[in-house]
């Protein structure tokens, strides 16, 4: 190749590059802008601006949470539901009975404590902690500052995460140090995975040592968990549901829900309407396992997967396990796996 062709393909590449630079600069710019707003606002909720010196130069935007945000899946109201069948194998594995089973050992003096103050069941809250992160074992290593601001500048859902943005800045604020600020690429948090948000309302110390350490502590992590169940209403001795057996003559649209969902519509419109269970059991629903529920306990219908297949009952302790995540399969793995820790 000549010297003047060389010369030529060299001017090529750096015109082409130059676009590419000046649009980094200017994503990098609108980013630093951005944070100044959030700066302001910060202030504004009293956060000191020490902090926010500290802090918010230091964070750069990360293209891959966006990815991963813009990846969810929507799920469009008339798309069909799977079966629940395949997700419980999944996710009910006798690996994670027997480390639940496990972990509910290590801490069964802690447990104790909690549920005598609280009525949360020790069994639920090893079932919240082994699906949220496996028991401890893997709680993300995202840098959750980076990521919310990442998230909250992107814009798609900044009303979301926006606020979270500016908790986590007062999370620190409050002396929670940054470094230990890791977990999901959404913001979730510590062994419970806790928005910042919900960290600053309910995260509670369990150790007595003064200080809410959801990422390096267990029996803190326990007590958070169970202080979010009880706000979230949480009835002292009620199960979460049991296993129903449903007989073919039950007429379905004389107990099917009138009521209209606001919320989560795709889970709580598979719900019949509230029954006590002895009136669900002069319907033939009767219980398939020991487990039973009294007569006057309220309790909704779930089949899953449809008639004919295993159906559950569902108490309002249900509906706080929805609160966490508000997923019938989510709300029906965590009982179920609870039931096989205690078991």
């Amino acid at each position: 190749m000549t010297t003047i062709a060389c010369s030529a393909l060299a001017l090529v590449s750096i015109s082409a590059a130059v676009p590419i630079q000046d649009a980094r600069a200017q994503a990098n710019s609108s980013f630093e802008s951005y944070l100044q707003e959030v700066r302001e606002k910060a202030l504004r909720q009293g956060v000191r601006a020490q902090t926010l010196d500290q802090v918010l130069p230091g964070l750069t935007y990360n293209p891959r949470v966006v990815s991963l945000d813009q990846s969810q899946p929507g799920g469009s109201p008339n798309s069909a539901i799977p079966p629940f069948a395949p997700y419980q194998q999944r996710h009910i594995t006798p690996a994670r009975i027997e480390q639940g089973k496990a972990a509910y050992r290590r801490l069964i003096a802690k447990l104790i404590d909690v549920e005598r103050e609280t009525g949360v069941p020790g069994p639920i809250i090893m079932a919240i902690y082994g699906k949220e992160t496996n028991y401890g074992s893997y709680t993300g290593d995202f840098d959750i500052p980076r990521s919310l601001a990442t998230l909250a500048y992107e814009g798609r859902r900044r009303a979301l995460f926006e606020p979270e943005l500016l908790a986590v800045l007062k999370l620190i604020d409050n002396g929670v140090p940054q470094s230990v600020l890791k977990g999901s690429w959404a913001g979730a948090m510590g062994k419970p995975q806790f928005l910042p948000s919900v960290y600053l309302r309910l995260a509670k110390d369990g150790s007595g040592d003064g200080y809410a350490d959801i990422w390096g502590s267990e029996y803190d992590a326990v007590a958070s968990i169970a202080n979010y169940f009880v706000h979230s209403g949480w009835r002292r001795g009620e199960p979460w549901g049991i296993a129903v057996n449903v007989p073919s003559s039950l007429d379905r649209g004389a107990v099917e829900s009138k009521i209209v969902p606001t919320r989560c519509p795709r889970v709580f419109g598979r719900h019949s309407q509230w029954k006590s269970m002895k009136e669900w059991r002069a319907l033939g629903v009767v219980p398939a396992t020991g487990k039973n529920l009294e007569d006057g306990t309220m309790a909704t219908l779930l089949e899953p997967d449809g008639a004919g297949n295993r159906a559950y009952l569902l108490t309002g302790n249900y509906r706080v396990i929805l609160d966490y995540n508000c997923s019938n399969f989510y709300g029906l793995a965590v009982g179920l796996l609870a039931d096989e820790i205690r078991s």
